[in-house]
């Protein structure tokens, strides 16, 4: 009997629950599992004032742009032909002779070619001081004109760019030496101009050169004809004519 009653109550004794694994309680929290996130609700008046101050930025841009926009429009922005620098060659050639030791010319091409600078170059970098003048054509092209009378063979090539001799062109009564690379840029050389030499270089077709050469003999000989000296014309044509042959 002492046997039996100690198996029956080995058998009756419930068995311990296991224990539960470590974080299982903070998974199984009750309301943790399957819960949306918490969304913020903006409220009526925090969505009014948050309208307000977009239509009020709304209201300053308008207003600034109305500021500002019959400024604007009161500049407009310059034509297409850009802008056009008002140079007196004459006046800069005047003031310039002092320190040049000769009247530098200033050709007169009325309306048609336009001075965009007249300067004179103390030669300080090629040793060679210069008397110097951009035109820009009827033609939108670009001519240079560069006079010294201390030319000498190696600066005569920088002016040309090594260009060689392509010829001769008339102008204004005078045998300019043409000198061309074929690359699109030209030079028309005055050599005894009045004791000076004058370069003319740039893209202009050959009728616009011809053109301002004859403008710039035409200078030489005013300048030639105030001081006094021989024409330049008559010391040209000393220059081309050719040499008579000796008597037999």
């Amino acid at each position: 009997m002492g046997d039996y009653r100690g198996v029956s109550e080995l058998q009756e004794t419930p068995p311990a629950a296991p224990a539960s694994p470590a974080g299982t309680a903070g998974r199984e929290a009750p309301g943790a599992a399957g819960q949306p996130p918490v969304k913020p609700v903006l409220t009526a008046g925090a969505a009014k004032r948050a309208n307000a101050s977009v239509i009020g930025m709304i209201i300053a841009l308008v207003l600034s742009i109305a500021t500002f926009l019959p400024i604007v429009l009161m500049n407009p922005t310059p034509k297409t032909d850009g802008y056009r620098p008002d140079i007196n060659v004459s006046a800069v050639a005047r003031n310039a002779a002092d320190v040049a030791g000769f009247t530098p010319a200033a050709p007169d091409t009325g309306e048609t070619f336009r001075a965009n600078y007249a300067r004179w170059e103390s030669g300080t970098g090629s040793g060679v001081p210069t008397w110097e003048v951009g035109f820009l054509t009827p033609k939108e092209s670009f001519i240079g004109l560069v006079q010294t009378r201390q030319s000498n063979p190696t600066w005569l090539l920088q002016q040309v760019k090594s260009a060689p001799v392509t010829g001769t062109r008339n102008a204004g009564g005078r045998d300019w030496e043409l000198r061309d690379t074929g690359k699109g840029e030209k030079s028309m050389v005055l050599l005894d101009a009045g004791g000076t030499t004058v370069i003319l270089t740039g893209s202009a077709q050959l009728d616009e050169f011809t053109v301002l050469a004859a403008a710039v003999v035409k200078a030489l000989e005013s300048n030639s004809a105030a001081t006094g000296s021989a024409s330049p014309a008559g010391t040209a044509a000393a220059t081309v004519s050719p040499s008579p042959s000796p008597s037999p």
